[in-house]
C-alpha cells in the first residue's frame, strides 16, 4: 500500500463577512478544512478575530491590499481605499507602491494579534498580492523574522485553467518561491484550487483533478460560504457552490479514494 499523500486545505477569506465565516467555521468543525486565512481590515474583523482564539485549525494572515480601506494611516495618504488588482499589478511592476505598504502590513498583523491573541501561523495574500514586486520583500522579511511560512504560489498545478496559473507563478510566484529557497523561509511545495468561479463549474470534479496532482503536502485553498451572501461578493454563488461539496460526503470519499489525509 501506498503511504497517504498530507494535504493542507486552506479556506481564504475568513472575516469578510457572516456567511463566509459560518461557512468557514463549519467546516474547520466538520474537520474538512486545517487551514483558514483572514482577512483583518474588514470592520466585521473585531468580532469574527476573537472566535479563532480557540480555534484547532491553523489560522494565517490573508495580507489585503485590493479590498477595502487600508487600516493604516499612513497608506491612507496614498489610497484612501484599496486599489482593484489590475491597478496594484500596474503599480508594482512599474516599482511605484508606496512605501507606506510596510505600515499596512504591520498594522493588519497587529490587528490580527490583538483579535486572536497570538501571531499568525502562515502568511500570504487576497488576491495572492504578497507575490508582487514591492510587497514581496516586506513579506518576506516578516516571515523569516517571525519564523513563519508563506504561501508558495511559484508552482500552481492543474489540471485546465493554464492561462490563469501561469499568470500566477508570473506575477512574482516563481521570485517568491526562489526567495523563499534562498532566505530558508519556509512554504508548501506546490498550490491547487484555481479555477475560474464559475458557479455552475462540477467543483467535484476539479477537486478530484487536483486530488490526483496533489504532490505531498500541497496547499489546496478554497472559498466556501454558508447563507445568505455578503452584498457585493462577486464569487458569492462559487463560495455556496464549494461550500455544498466541501462539507458534504463526496470530499471525504474522495480524499480516501486518492489516499489523501489532511494534515
Amino acid at each position: 500500500m501506498q503511504p497517504q499523500r498530507r494535504l493542507t486545505v486552506c479556506a481564504d477569506d475568513y472575516g469578510l463577512g457572516p456567511a463566509v465565516d459560518r461557512g468557514i467555521l463549519a467546516l474547520a468543525e466538520q474537520r474538512r478544512i486545517n487551514a483558514l486565512s483572514c482577512l483583518v481590515t474588514p470592520p466585521r474583523w473585531s468580532v469574527a478575530g476573537p472566535a479563532l482564539r480557540d480555534s484547532s485549525v491553523a489560522t494565517g494572515l490573508h495580507f489585503n491590499l485590493t479590498e477595502g480601506v487600508p487600516l493604516s494611516s499612513a497608506l491612507r495618504e496614498h489610497w484612501p481605499h484599496f486599489p482593484r488588482l489590475g491597478t496594484l499589478m500596474t503599480q508594482a511592476f512599474l516599482g511605484r507602491l508606496p512605501a507606506a505598504l510596510a505600515d499596512e502590513f504591520q498594522a493588519q498583523l497587529q490587528r490580527f494579534v490583538t483579535s486572536v491573541g497570538r501571531a499568525p501561523h502562515f502568511i500570504d495574500g487576497h488576491q495572492h498580492v504578497h507575490a508582487l514586486p514591492g510587497v514581496r520583500p516586506i513579506v518576506l522579511a516578516a516571515a523569516q523574522s517571525l519564523g513563519l511560512p508563506l504561501r508558495n504560489t511559484g508552482r500552481v498545478l492543474g489540471p485546465g485553467f493554464a492561462f490563469k496559473r501561469r499568470v500566477i507563478e508570473a506575477c512574482g510566484g516563481r521570485a517568491l518561491a526562489a526567495q523563499m529557497r534562498a532566505r530558508r523561509v519556509r512554504g508548501m511545495p506546490a498550490l491547487l484550487g484555481v479555477y475560474g468561479f464559475n458557479p455552475h463549474a462540477d467543483y467535484r470534479a476539479l477537486m478530484r483533478g487536483w486530488l490526483r496532482e496533489a504532490p505531498d503536502r500541497a496547499l489546496l485553498f478554497c472559498h466556501p460560504a454558508h447563507g445568505e451572501p455578503e452584498p457585493g461578493d462577486a464569487i458569492a454563488a462559487a463560495r455556496l457552490n464549494e461550500m455544498a461539496y466541501l462539507a458534504g460526503p463526496g470530499f471525504a470519499a474522495d480524499l480516501a479514494e486518492f489516499g489523501i489525509s489532511l494534515a
